[in-house]
């Protein structure tokens, strides 16, 4: 009998209260932190347009990335695949390749996404430099490397946010690179 009172009195005082609390549920238990790693700048060639939903933007050389712990040059070959998106959103798909100037190479590769609203969209079709006020552009960077001094690139998850993107005549995007912790 003392059991079961036992018993009674912690499904009224632990579960009742937990399942009358659904925020208790969906409490936010972790925080995400970040580390400037470097900005990314790369020239882009006129897009080769496969379709109204495909571009591909050829990285020419001249491309860099620098940060407190990288400094490299873009080498080809490079590229981004931009996939417009029924909705109008655009999902990108780029890869790289990273040459320290200690001689160490890097892959870089990431997806993100890209919004517009119609002002935006229209300024950069002009030929307009864009930022991140202007626009959703965030992307999210994994790296690969043999090198034991970037090794722990590997090791890393990142996100990117648009500094500057530019269409059209001397075309470019720049990034700002953040190691997520």
């Amino acid at each position: 009998m003392k059991s079961l009172s036992l018993l009674r009195r912690l499904i009224v005082g632990v579960c009742v209260p937990w399942l009358l609390a659904p925020s208790v549920l969906h409490a936010q238990t972790t925080q995400i932190s970040n580390e400037y790693l470097m900005t990314l700048y790369a020239p882009l060639d006129a897009p080769q347009q496969i379709d109204g939903t495909l571009f591909i933007y050829n990285v020419p050389g001249g491309g860099w990335a620098k940060g407190p712990r990288i400094n490299a040059t873009v080498i080809p070959p490079a590229a981004d695949w931009l996939r417009v998106m029924p909705a109008g959103s655009s999902r990108l798909d780029v890869r790289l390749t990273l040459k320290t100037d200690d001689g160490a190479l890097i892959y870089v590769t990431y997806n993100g996404v890209i919004s517009h609203t119609k002002e935006s969209w229209d300024r950069f079709l002009k030929g307009e430099v864009l930022t991140s006020k202007d626009h959703y552009f965030i992307t999210a960077p994994t790296m690969q490397t043999s090198s034991e001094k970037y090794a722990w690139l590997n090791n890393v998850q990142c996100v990117g946010k648009v500094v500057e993107v530019k269409s059209g005549e001397g075309s470019y995007v720049k990034y700002d690179i953040f190691v997520v912790r």
